[in-house]
C-alpha cells in the first residue's frame, strides 16, 4: 500500500471516530455522554466552592484576619442542606482545608463524619501508656489538673474538681496518678502551674479553668497536652478544650428547631443572655430561617400580650419560639404565649422553665412542650455516677447551680481517659454527663446537650437530635 493511501485511510478513520462520538454524544448515549452526565454530580455547590477557596487561605492568615475568614467559612457552609454538605465533605481529598469546617458543620447539625478529621500528623504524648481498651480507654499515667483552688474563680471550681473525682473513683480500671495544682485564678498562676506540673512528670493536663488562664497558657510553648476548661481561641496542635459556652446552647437550640421546621422565630431575651440569643440568630439565620422579632424581657416580666398577639397575627406567621430567658422569666412569659395563641408552636428555652417560686409548674400546663437542654446525667443516667438526687445528698457541691459545673468536672475526667479514640476516630464520641461529646477538627469539644421537656410536675427526656 503506497504512502499517499495510506495518508488517507488514516484521515477518514479519524474523521469516523469524530462523527461517530459526535453521534454518541447527540444521542445521548455512550462513553462520551457518560462522562458529561457525571460532571454536575462531582461539582461542588457554589457556597461550598467559594467556601473552599477561603479555607486554602485561612492558614495564610493571622488574628481577627483568621477568625474573621473563619467565620465567613462557618456561614457560607451553614446555608448547604444536610445532604448536599455530606456528600461535598464526602468529596474532599484527605488532607483538604475545608474538611475540618465541613466536619463541624456535621457535627453541630449531628450528623455523621465521612472520615476522621485530618490533625496532621495528630498523636497523643506518651506513647508509653498502655493500649486503649476495646472502648477506648487509655488514660494517661500522671494527670495534672489546673483549677483556681483558691481566688475569685475557686466557689466554681469545687464543683469541677468533686465531678472530675467523682467519674475519677467511678473507673474501675487502670487509673492515672492525679494531681491538682492551684492556679489562683490568675494568667501567671495558670502558667507557674502548668510549668511545675511538666517538671514533675505529668503526660496530660486538664485546665485551668478561667479564660484569661486558658488564653495566656494557649500562647506558651506546650510541651503536654492540654485540655482546657475553657474557650480562648483555637488550641495548639494536640491541645483540646471543652466549655458550657452559652454560644453552644444557642447554636443547639437552633438546630433543634431547624429540625422540626421552624424557620420564623420569635426571640425572647434576657439581656444578660445576649451570647447565647447571638449565636442563636447567627445560626438560625446562615441556615436560611430568620428572626421575625427579637423582645428584650425584664426581669419580672410585665403583661406581654398585646406584642405577642401582634406577633401570632404577622403576615407569614411565627413558627418557633427562642426563650433566652432565666427560668422563672420563661414561666411567666409561658402562660402569655398560650394565650396570645402561640403556646401549640415548637419552643425552645436555654434552662428548664419554672415558676416564680422556682417550684413545680402549677396546674395550667403552660410550661407543657418547652423543649429545654438538660444535663444527661439527669435525663438517661451516667455509666459509674450516682444519679443526682443520691450525689446531692453526700456532695452539696453537686446541689443547686453546682450540678451542672459538676457533671462538667465529670465529662473532663471521661475526656482525659478518651482522648485519643475521640481525636483519631470518625465515630468517637463519649457518654458524657452533660450530653454526647465529639471532637472536632480544631480541637474542640463539641457537646450535644439532652433534650426534655415538661408534662405537669414531670421532666420528661426527648431525642437528643435535632
Amino acid at each position: 500500500m503506497s504512502r499517499s493511501r495510506m495518508k488517507r485511510m488514516a484521515k477518514w478513520t479519524w474523521l469516523a471516530t469524530l462523527a461517530l462520538a459526535s453521534l454518541l454524544l447527540f444521542a445521548g448515549c455512550g462513553t462520551v455522554t457518560t462522562h458529561a452526565a457525571q460532571a454536575p454530580a462531582v461539582m461542588a455547590d457554589p457556597a461550598f466552592a467559594k467556601a473552599a477557596e477561603l479555607a486554602r487561605q485561612d492558614a495564610t492568615l493571622s488574628g481577627q484576619a483568621r477568625q474573621d475568614n473563619a467565620a465567613q467559612i462557618d456561614r457560607l457552609l451553614a446555608g448547604i442542606d444536610n445532604a448536599t454538605l455530606a456528600r461535598q465533605a464526602a468529596a474532599l481529598p484527605v488532607g483538604d482545608p475545608l474538611y475540618n469546617f465541613a466536619g463541624r458543620a456535621l457535627l453541630n447539625r449531628g450528623l455523621p463524619l465521612p472520615r476522621p478529621f485530618d490533625r496532621g500528623g495528630w498523636s497523643l504524648e506518651g506513647r508509653e501508656r498502655p493500649p486503649a481498651d476495646r472502648d477506648g480507654y487509655r488514660p494517661p499515667l500522671k494527670l495534672a489538673v489546673l483549677l483556681p483552688l483558691s481566688g475569685d474563680l475557686s466557689k466554681a471550681a469545687i464543683p469541677v474538681r468533686d465531678g472530675l473525682l467523682a467519674g475519677y473513683y467511678g473507673e474501675t480500671r487502670r487509673r492515672p496518678e492525679i494531681v491538682f495544682y492551684d492556679t489562683t485564678g490568675t494568667p501567671a498562676g495558670a502558667i507557674a502551674a502548668y510549668g511545675r506540673a511538666v517538671s514533675e512528670g505529668a503526660d496530660y493536663v486538664v485546665g485551668p479553668l478561667g479564660r484569661d488562664e486558658v488564653g495566656a497558657l494557649f500562647h506558651e510553648q506546650l510541651k503536654v497536652p492540654v485540655l482546657a476548661l475553657n474557650r480562648a481561641g483555637t488550641p495548639p496542635p494536640g491541645s483540646s478544650s471543652f466549655s458550657l459556652a452559652p454560644e453552644d446552647d444557642g447554636i443547639a437550640a437552633a438546630e433543634w428547631l431547624l429540625g422540626r421546621g421552624a424557620r420564623h422565630v420569635l426571640v425572647l431575651s434576657d439581656p444578660s443572655l445576649q451570647r447565647a440569643a447571638a449565636a442563636f440568630g447567627t445560626q438560625l439565620r446562615s441556615r436560611g430561617g430568620s428572626i421575625t422579632d427579637t423582645v428584650p424581657v425584664a426581669d419580672k416580666p410585665g403583661d406581654l400580650s398585646a406584642m405577642l398577639k401582634g406577633e401570632a397575627s404577622k403576615p407569614g406567621g411565627v413558627d418557633g419560639i427562642f426563650l433566652a430567658l432565666k427560668p422563672a422569666q420563661a414561666g411567666a412569659v409561658a402562660s402569655q404565649l398560650a394565650a396570645a395563641g402561640l403556646g401549640g408552636k415548637a419552643r425552645v428555652a436555654i434552662a428548664q422553665p419554672t415558676t416564680a417560686s422556682g417550684a413545680g409548674t402549677g396546674t395550667d400546663h403552660a410550661l407543657d412542650g418547652i423543649a429545654f437542654p438538660s444535663e444527661a446525667w439527669a435525663v438517661r443516667g451516667v455509666a459509674g455516677l450516682a444519679p443526682p438526687a443520691s450525689t446531692a445528698k453526700i456532695l452539696p457541691s453537686a446541689r443547686g447551680g453546682g450540678a451542672r459545673l459538676f457533671a462538667f468536672g465529670h465529662d473532663a475526667w471521661l475526656l482525659t481517659a478518651y482522648m485519643e479514640s475521640l481525636a483519631t476516630r470518625a465515630d468517637g464520641q463519649v457518654q458524657g454527663a452533660t450530653g454526647v461529646l465529639r471532637l472536632d477538627g480544631f480541637g474542640n469539644v463539641v457537646r450535644t446537650p439532652a433534650w426534655s421537656t415538661l408534662s405537669g410536675d414531670h421532666t420528661v427526656p426527648l431525642g437528643n437530635q435535632p
